[in-house]
């Protein structure tokens, strides 16, 4: 028993001294370093106000010298005030959503297509009592959006470039482009905005526009 919490707390040490700085991966944040720092948090500290400091370097100097947390060792106060200022503050956590996959009986609730022929282009919404709803390209699913606005738990598309899952509601979409989907001119989205601005000058697009930007004028339009 003795030999196993060595060997537990020699192996928590080596993790914070080998990640425990702002130049590591995003990827050993999220799955390291930000938990760590969230349990020291957690255990060990009282609420700290992370929004009243201004730089990364003022919240390590107060985790260092103020009196909200017990007393931590350096490699441990570099872990909270990672998590205090890139998921407390800033936010840098990546989510990721699920792919969006539909099978050969799932049709468009707009225009009654086939997805499984499209999955490039399958775009769905998820209310919150759990029914899912599932589109051939944004348009499609903007126009039951604008008639079923309420209760939505989650509005996913896939990004054209990466084929990731993203939230609408944080993509940036291309309008006017000379791309087209299933059902003719599409939005196409991306999950940032230089994406978006690539396939702009790309393909020819008219324009960038953000979820609360579209309305159903834009959209219905794209039948013309």
């Amino acid at each position: 028993m003795l030999l196993l919490r060595t060997l537990f707390i020699f192996t928590l040490f080596f993790t914070v001294s080998t990640y425990a700085d702002s130049d590591y991966s995003q990827a050993i944040k999220e799955k390291k370093i930000y938990p760590l720092g969230k349990k020291i948090y957690n255990k060990k500290c009282k609420s700290i106000d992370v929004e009243k400091y201004s730089s990364f370097d003022k919240l390590q100097e107060a985790i260092a010298t103020d009196k909200n947390c017990q007393h931590l060792q350096k490699k441990y106060k570099e872990a909270l005030a990672l998590y205090l200022w890139e998921v407390k503050k800033v936010h840098k956590v990546t989510k990721v959503y699920p792919k969006i996959i539909v099978t050969h009986k799932d049709k468009c609730p707009i225009c009654g297509m086939f997805l499984y022929k499209y999955p490039r282009w399958v775009s769905m919404i998820e209310y919150k009592d759990g029914k899912k709803f599932y589109f051939d390209g944004l348009k499609d699913l903007f126009k039951y959006y604008f008639e079923h606005p309420q209760n939505i738990e989650e509005m996913l598309t896939r990004e054209y470039y990466t084929q990731e899952s993203i939230p609408l509601k944080k993509a940036y979409f291309v309008i006017g482009s000379d791309v087209y989907g299933p059902m003719g001119n599409e939005l196409i989205a991306f999950k940032d905005k230089e994406s978006a601005k690539t396939f702009l000058l790309d393909h020819r697009g008219k324009k960038i526009v953000t979820f609360d930007e579209i309305d159903k004028e834009m959209v219905y339009k794209l039948d013309e």
